[in-house]
């Protein structure tokens, strides 16, 4: 039988790929929130709002009434604009 040959190269093979060289950090910034204090009071604002337009509508006495059926949806419609307002307004301190 004939005996294999193992074969052992000189330098070692470099099996993986070359790393990369590490980035440098040249400098952190401090971390921001994307809303600030004014944008959740108007939050806060408008789920109120919207919650006051509910209890108009609410109740099951006189159905046709003109607070329920005209007044409370356009104060729950106000109420969901002041929300998207205080979604989509920037910060001051951008």
């Amino acid at each position: 039988m004939a005996q294999k040959q193992v074969f052992k190269p000189e330098q070692p093979i470099k099996t993986t790929a070359p790393t990369k060289p590490a980035t440098k950090i040249t400098e952190q910034k401090p971390a921001t929130f994307v809303f600030d204090k004014s944008n959740y009071r108007l939050w806060f604002i408008s789920i109120a709002i919207v919650i006051i337009g509910f209890i108009l509508m609410s109740g099951n006495t006189d159905i046709y009434s003109d607070t329920k059926i005209i007044i409370a949806p356009i104060v729950v419609i106000g109420g969901f604009a002041v929300g998207f307002f205080a979604i989509f307004k920037k910060p001051a301190n951008v």
